[in-house]
């Protein structure tokens, strides 16, 4: 009796095993932008005061669609409609500390980013609603802030969605966010 119900045992665990499978990888991968960008590595740093300089401030997670010869703005991204700022997931912001964006002031915590594009700017929103797919879960009612910026034309074509974070000036971040040929900055003012 031991002896089948060891064979039973192992024939279950070994079907249960082999019926998990992975996901296949993403055509757009899942990346993390930081402020400041050595945040990631802090950890290296020997020097304490730096460590503590080198914590995230802002931090954000979005996937990275590629262009593949598509003419992106104005076609794949409609002008004037909502866009997640990525593929997959909706793209969200952390800010670890309070911030003002937008002439307002912002909670520390995690926010979803829509863009709404135009031909000659662009207008992100911070939005509450969090862990949504795509534009789906858009609820403009949501919204908590909105700034809107001229985008600028870049000579070198990005293939793939990028975002970056860097300080412009003494306490203010810029959310830089590029695709295709066109690039738009955001200022996030540190507290």
């Amino acid at each position: 009796m031991k002896k089948l119900l060891f064979i039973i045992a192992l024939v279950f665990t070994g079907t249960t095993v082999n019926a998990q499978k992975f996901a296949k990888m993403d055509k757009s991968p899942m990346d993390r932008s930081y402020y400041p960008a050595e945040a990631p590595i802090r950890t290296f740093t020997k020097d304490e005061a730096k460590k503590a300089a080198q914590e995230a401030q802002i931090r954000v997670t979005y996937s990275r669609p590629a262009k593949k010869e598509r003419k992106v703005f104005g076609e794949l991204l409609k002008f004037g409609k909502a866009w997640r700022v990525g593929a997959n997931e909706s793209t969200e912001i952390l800010f670890i500390n309070d911030v003002k964006f937008g002439g307002k002031n912002i909670k520390a915590g995690r926010y979803t980013i829509i863009i709404i594009p135009t031909e000659k700017e662009w207008t992100l929103k911070l939005n509450t609603n969090l862990d949504g797919w795509g534009n789906y879960g858009y609820d403009e009612s949501k919204d908590i802030a909105s700034l809107s910026v001229p985008v600028q034309k870049n000579e070198n074509e990005i293939e793939n969605l990028s975002i970056s974070l860097y300080e412009a000036s003494e306490n203010t971040v810029h959310l830089k966010i590029g695709w295709d040929t066109t690039v738009a900055e955001f200022p996030i003012m540190l507290k």
